[in-house]
């Protein structure tokens, strides 16, 4: 069980739902941000549950219209290790669903330029930006407003596979862990610059997913196991999935109220 720091976990009925709810934390996150601040900024995740959530906010004008886009900053968690217009590039996902659909910049959309074929470069490039965007003195530590994270039916969030040398990593903002059940190198942000979030949102959706949910909210502190472990926000991150993901949980539901 992630121990001392609070989790919340909100329940839906089904994948639309979630993408529903997903939406409107962002909507919500978002304007409360920027009533304070000038910018919002955001981690954006792949997978098919936050696909969902991304076009509900480009298409439903509903979400689409609340959201001041042109104050709007986006980022990623992760990334593979291949050009921007690979079906499988997390950037091109956000892009087509989201990102071309709506009022932006490129100056506002800061992808991990992860054609270089060099991961360990590209990663130090987005850890350079990462310093220049959020002016990090050595020893400083970005503060996303937003962070969305998926789950894998193996614990793994973002691109922390399971024993894998990142999860140990706590002096990098970015790294590229060799993933070998992939065959590939991956790119991704660090657990201390998703811990360092203001908010962290979870997305959670199916059955395959109930067993590693369960194991990483409910089992023992396992992090190179279930490396979602290591995703613990002094502020708690929210846990939004479905009732299929959430079919293993034993009540009570919500740790650290």
């Amino acid at each position: 069980m992630i121990e001392g720091r609070p989790y919340y976990l909100r329940l839906v009925s089904s994948p639309e739902e979630l993408a529903r709810e997903a939406g409107a934390e962002f909507v919500r996150l978002a304007a409360d941000t920027l009533e304070g601040k000038q910018n919002f900024s955001v981690a954006l995740a792949g997978g098919s549950t936050p696909q969902r959530m991304y076009r509900l906010l480009a298409e439903d004008e509903r979400y689409r219209d609340s959201v001041a886009w042109d104050r709007a900053e986006f980022f990623w968690g992760d990334e593979r290790h291949v050009p921007p217009d690979h079906p499988d590039s997390n950037y091109r996902m956000a892009f087509d669903t989201l990102l071309r659909h709506i009022r932006v910049s490129p100056a506002q959309v800061h992808r991990i330029e992860a054609e270089n074929p060099d991961a360990s470069m590209a990663a130090k490039a987005y850890e350079d930006l990462l310093v220049r965007h959020f002016r990090l003195s050595p020893g400083e530590w970005p503060q996303l407003d937003l962070a969305l994270l998926g789950l894998g039916g193996d614990g793994h969030t973002a691109s922390l596979f399971p024993g894998t040398d990142v999860l140990e990593d706590r002096q990098h903002l970015v790294a590229a862990p060799w993933v070998e059940k992939f065959h590939s190198f991956r790119l991704t942000l660090t657990a201390n610059v998703f811990n360092r979030a203001r908010h962290v949102i979870f997305l959670v959706s199916g059955k395959d997913k109930a067993t590693a949910l369960k194991a990483v909210l409910q089992g023992k502190d396992q992090p190179q196991l279930f490396p979602a472990q290591l995703i613990r926000p002094a502020s708690g991150a929210l846990w939004l999935c479905d009732r299929d993901a959430a079919s293993l949980l034993v009540e009570p539901y919500f740790q650290g109220q």
